[in-house]
């Protein structure tokens, strides 16, 4: 048990991206657990509410950033709303202009606010092209239990703060292998950057296929992406099944929590994974793990880097979105054998 805490109502802001909002999970857990007459408003997209389905005390709030909510008038149409929940403490987790932006409107009626300290300083380091510091930096795990300690919670991330295994809804259970081993592969990413391209997807799966017993399930997260992953999906038989807008989110979550091991890039499905306490597998491109953004609880063994001998600038960027000509294809030097060797030895 933690210590006895201030406050008891917390307004958490964490806006996107949808791997970000993930890793709010664990510590979330952890802060509940610590402190059981806590409730928290989560202040997030209305489309990320099914990631936290399973959290006692939690009331997920929809910001509605273009719509509604856009613009300073919008915001303090939020403040508003959000001023009647009757908020102790604001838990700003995103530190971005909009929630800069309430935490002034917050502050001027006596709510303390606290915001994330991104580490932007010691990230410029590891990512620049000269005198590059490469040290592993504090997960963004950890940079959110900072805000709530620094609030007067207890949080202790050393724990296996993962969420139960949900039995698989029927309406998935009818559509595949549930009596196989499930392979997730999920090989999109914001960037190009960062995704690993899809005739080597191809390889992968051919030989997993030829190797294991396992049932191949895909996940993608746009039209175009599931056109792709179709058409990737009919190159092979009944083992291997595009899941993308098959079901709702929910119970695709559902489906994420009963996978053996994924595959996935430095993206958001690794981290709804890693909540379940899935193994996952990770491939990086002009990313880091050491920039702090490792699903959680997974060992660095199961992160697969490019040839840095070839790219020896890498990383390049916190996010995918900045690299010197080039160095989108980094990501290329990653053979499918070594991901293949991975997965199995996870399976």
């Amino acid at each position: 048990m933690g210590r006895k805490p201030k406050y008891k109502h917390l307004l958490v802001i964490r806006l996107s991206a949808m791997g970000d909002v993930a890793m709010t999970v664990p510590v979330l857990i952890s802060l509940l657990q610590n402190h059981p007459n806590l409730s928290i408003t989560l202040l997030t997209k209305n489309s990320f509410a099914p990631i936290f389905k399973d959290l006692q005390r939690v009331t997920v709030v929809h910001a509605d950033v273009k719509g509604e909510h856009k613009g300073i008038y919008g915001l303090y149409r939020l403040f508003s709303s959000l001023k009647k929940l009757n908020i102790d403490a604001v838990a700003d987790l995103h530190n971005v202009l909009r929630s800069n932006v309430l935490k002034i409107l917050f502050k001027s009626v006596g709510v303390p606010v606290i915001q994330i300290d991104k580490g932007r300083k010691e990230k410029k380091a590891l990512t620049r092209p000269t005198n590059k510091v490469m040290r592993p930096l504090k997960s963004s795990h950890e940079r959110y239990a900072d805000v709530f300690r620094r609030l007067g919670f207890a949080v202790d991330l050393s724990q296996d703060l993962v969420l139960s295994k949900p039995i698989l809804p029927q309406e998935i259970a009818s559509s595949i292998d549930a009596s196989s081993r499930l392979i997730g592969i999920a090989p999109f990413a914001t960037y190009k950057s960062k995704m690993y391209p899809l005739n080597k997807v191809e390889l992968v799966i051919r030989d997993l296929l030829a190797q294991t017993n396992a049932q191949v399930l895909l996940f993608g997260g746009g039209s175009k992406e599931k056109e792709l992953l179709d058409t990737l999906a009919s190159k092979f038989n009944s083992r291997v099944v595009n899941m993308t807008f098959n079901v709702p989110f929910k119970a695709e979550l559902d489906l994420i929590a009963n996978l053996s091991v994924i595959l996935a890039m430095d993206s958001g499905n690794g981290h709804l994974a890693a909540n379940y306490g899935v193994p996952v597998v990770t491939i990086w491109g002009v990313t880091h793990p050491y920039a702090g953004f490792v699903p959680y609880k997974q060992p660095l063994s199961n992160s697969i880097l490019p040839n840095l001998d070839t790219f020896p600038l890498l990383p390049t960027s916190v996010y995918g979105n900045k690299f010197p000509e080039g160095y989108d294809k980094a990501i290329d030097t990653i053979t499918p054998d070594d991901v293949v060797a991975k997965i199995t030895d996870l399976l």
